[in-house]
Order: C-alpha cells, then structure tokens, then sequence
C-alpha cells in the first residue's frame, strides 16, 4: 500500500474512532493536526488526508473543523503545540512523525491520538503491545526505519562501486534513528562498506552536514529516515545535485 493511501486509512480513523467512542459530541467536530514540519513540505500528505475525511463523509468547513499546529521543523515547539490542542478540547489529535506523537501523547491521557510513525510504536512508548495497544493511542508503523539494511543493499547494487557512504539522520527522531543505525552499521560490515553519520535537525544543520561530506568525498550519501528529513527532501535532492562535489543520493 502507498505512503499516501496510509493517510487515507489514519485520516479517516481520526474521525470514526473517537467520534463512536464520545457519546456527546459538537455540532462540528474539531480535530487537532499536529506535525513537526510546514504544510509547504506536506502538500501532497495533506490531500491525502483530506481525501480520507472526505471517504469518511467529512469535509473540512462543512461538517468538521481542523486545528492546524505546525512547528517549522522546530521540534521544541511541540509540546506547546500539542498543549494548545487540549486546552482547545478537540476530539482527536492527528500526528505525523515520532516527535509529534510522544508530544501529544505527553499532553493528554484522555483525547484519542492517532499516529503515522516508521518505527515501532512499542519500542519508542506509544504503544504497550501491537495486540493491546494501551491508552489513548492508535496509528500506523510504515516501517520504513526497520528496512535500513534493505535500502543499504539498493544503493549497493545501483552503484556496485561505492565503498563510501555518507549517512545523514536526524537525531531529534531518537528512537527511528537508534533503529536505523543499528541495522546499518551491521549492514555495512557484512558488504564491506565505510559509513560516516552526519547528524542533521535543522536544514542548516543539512548544509552544514554537505559541506563535510564535500570534503569527505563519500561515493554516495544515505539519507535516513525521519520526519524532517522527509520534509527537507528538495534540500537533499539540490545539495547533492549542486553542490561542489556532486553526490549521489539514496533517500526515502
């Protein structure tokens, strides 16, 4: 199933789960979207999203009203984000990324929360067990975190020369990125390939991190995989097109 196709299932849980589950409900509906990043870096996602409430019979402006909170790729601003969606007692609150969930899920114990994550959501506490969930929480493991090795094996078999790689993770996404490296670092040593990790939360932190690899010199550069680094992909995609020392880039 697509990435976007995902949205819609979780688009449209957010708003038959606790809308079932509440027996007193608004007029309107309200439900709070909760993201790490900008909307210019989720267009796509988002129409996704409103496609799902639309299958579910929900148009926004119509029969049901969205709470938009975005942090600019500023993770510290989660928290408050997430706290000014209870203190608006929405009816559900939609998360996208690890960040975003262990935020609102550290703001409220009572209001459903809905997550698309890419790693699991019981090794990194949104969840007790994938049988018996827990709490307030539910969503989606894409598993995109757990097929490091894979995506490694890809970019060795597309460029059957490399031997070094540069590795950009974003260390603000602790638990996908501790899941990533593990898996990478084996992987490596079994190909026989060098990896060096370049940490990176902030697109200047990107930049930062390009300008090393152009003196590195890594014959390609493995992009890892989080929320802000998928929202930073047309950075990405122009730092290894443009820049000094052209890279070939593995990103998902």
């Amino acid at each position: 199933m697509r990435r976007r196709d995902f949205i819609k299932v979780v688009a449209s849980s957010a708003v038959t789960w606790p809308f079932a589950a509440r027996a007193q409900q608004p007029a309107i509906p309200v439900i709070g979207y909760l993201d790490s990043r900008s909307p210019e870096a989720v267009q796509n996602r988002l129409r996704g999203f409103h496609q799902g409430l639309k299958e579910a019979g929900y148009i926004e402006g119509e029969n049901v009203t969205i709470l938009y909170r975005w942090a600019d790729d500023r993770t510290d601003r989660l928290p408050l984000l997430a706290a000014e969606l209870v203190s608006r007692s929405v009816a559900a609150i939609f998360t996208a990324g690890i960040p975003s969930a262990l935020a609102a899920k550290a703001a409220t114990t009572t209001i459903p929360i809905i997550f698309v994550v890419g790693s699991d959501p019981v090794q990194i506490g949104l969840a007790t067990s994938l049988s018996r969930p827990g709490g307030n929480l539910t969503g989606i493991d894409v598993f995109t975190a757990q097929i490091g090795a894979k995506r490694l094996e890809v970019l060795r078999d597309l460029l059957p020369n490399a031997t070094r790689i540069g590795v950009v993770v974003n260390p603000a996404d602790a638990g996908a990125t501790d899941v990533q490296l593990k898996e990478l670092d084996a992987a490596a040593l079994a190909m026989g390939l060098q990896i060096k990790i370049h940490n990176a939360d902030t697109r200047g932190e990107i930049d930062a991190a390009f300008e090393a690899m152009d003196r590195d010199r890594p014959d390609a550069v493995f992009a890892g995989t989080s929320t802000f680094l998928n929202g930073r992909r047309v950075q990405l995609v122009q730092l290894s097109t443009f820049s000094s020392t052209p890279h070939h880039l593995w990103a998902a």
